[in-house]
């Protein structure tokens, strides 16, 4: 079942992320790599800044979370992650169409650039990766990220950005 997710879910988004991201450790520059990959903080920052979070819940447990955020103009997938022991389920692909349902605006996803499975799943749902220039630019006009960030991620952009005049 696809939900809203609620102040009630936020232990349950944190430990997601935190289980879900450990599928980066050893993968992403070893200077983005923290323990825990989410503090609690950082994550009600988030919540803060417009960051809505949609869960999949499966026999009353959230297995999934996806973040939407309307920034500007477009709209930013956000913190996709689940649960290691529910993963290759289809629970992410459930999630990615839901939350495009949800908005008309242009969608943009930001992942590390060294991270091939995550760029060939949202390829998969019909994503194409941006150039590089426009990757710099769409990365610090609507994300707030570190510098060094922007030099390891990659920006995807659904078929709406790519219809946009140049």
């Amino acid at each position: 079942m696809m939900r809203r997710c609620d102040e009630q879910d936020f232990d349950s988004i944190w430990t997601i992320i935190n289980d879900g991201s450990q599928v980066y450790k050893g993968v992403i520059p070893e200077d983005r790599w923290t323990d825990p990959y989410m503090s609690s903080e950082k994550l009600q920052h988030e919540i803060n800044q417009g960051v809505v979070f949609w869960g999949y819940q499966d026999a009353g447990i959230l297995a999934g979370v996806m973040g939407l955020q309307h920034v500007q103009d477009v709209t930013l997938i956000r913190h996709a992650y689940v649960r290691s022991g529910s993963q290759r389920q289809g629970i992410g692909s459930r999630l990615l169409s839901h939350l495009r349902e949800l908005t008309n605006d242009p969608v943009l996803i930001g992942t590390w650039a060294d991270a091939g499975w995550a760029i060939r799943f949202y390829e998969r749902h019909g994503f194409r990766m941006v150039s590089s220039e426009d990757k710099d630019r769409l990365l610090k006009k609507y994300w707030n990220i570190p510098e060094r960030q922007v030099e390891t991620s990659v920006v995807l952009a659904d078929e709406t950005w790519w219809a946009l005049p140049a």
